[in-house]
Order: C-alpha cells, then structure tokens, then sequence
C-alpha cells in the first residue's frame, strides 16, 4: 500500500468534525442560571452526560439508539424559558434518562428528533414495536371489538 502524504491528516480531520458539538448546554438551576457541573453535548452520532466536579463521569449514547424523546415543562421552567427532555433508549448504561433545565428545549427536541431518524437511516436500524390493532384495549393480541363471528 502506497503512502498519501496528507491523508492521515484529512480522515482525522473528518473524525474531529464529526465529534465538534453542534449544541451544548448546561443543566440550569430553576432560574434558568448554568450553576450546575452537569454538561450537555450533541454531534453528529452521539449525545454526552457529562457530570461532577472532582470526579467526572462522561456518559454517551449512539443517537440511532434513542426510541423515544418526550418535553416536558413545568410553570416555572416556562417562565425561564426551560425544559426537561425525557429520552428513551436502549442504551445498556443509561437506558431512560433526562436533559433537565435546558434552554430552547423545544429546538432541542426537533434538533435530536430529526437527527435520531438520520442516524437510524444511516445505520439501517428497524425499531419493532409491537402494538395491538384498533381494537385491542388490552394489548393481549386481540380485538377486544371482536365478537367472535369472523
């Protein structure tokens, strides 16, 4: 294999822009202050948890693992113009978790939506839900309507 003088430097270059954040926040008091040591970061394929002072922990979860993302906000989080994502996901180490008080949630939410569906088109990842039909208020696999006489 021949040497490309270079083309160390733009793969790596690649990477690096691929992990540059394209929004970063912090969890903020009630009164929408960043006075917390919880660090939020989104790029391109992953979300990061950064949390503590002394000791760091650093948490990541693959954006095509996410299933489910909810907003939810309070009176008081409204009034500062904040928010808390509930995000679910099959990540084995994080699971269910929350980006709480977070400024422009609502944007975030479409931002990490939007970019959820990218990565799992990318990926080829199929998520199976499985759900009863229209009838079936008891999500046992029947049509709770049925009579039998089908």
């Amino acid at each position: 294999m021949r040497h490309t003088p270079g083309k160390e430097n733009t793969m790596e270059k690649q990477t690096l822009e691929q992990n540059e954040p394209i929004w970063k926040d912090r969890k903020r008091t009630v009164f929408g202050l960043p006075w917390t040591f919880t660090k939020y970061s989104l790029t391109p394929d992953r979300l990061f948890i950064e949390r503590g002072l002394a000791q760091s922990t650093e948490d990541e979860v693959r954006l095509y693992r996410i299933l489910d993302i909810r907003l939810v906000r309070s009176l008081s989080q409204k009034m500062f113009g904040l928010g808390t994502l509930q995000i679910n996901s099959s990540d084995r180490t994080l699971k269910n978790f929350e980006l709480k008080n977070i400024k422009n949630s609502k944007y975030v939410k479409e931002l990490l939506s939007e970019m959820v569906e990218k990565q799992r088109m990318e990926k080829r990842v199929v998520n199976r839900e499985v759900m009863g039909g229209p009838g079936d208020f008891n999500d046992d696999g029947f049509d709770d309507d049925d009579d039998g006489n089908n």
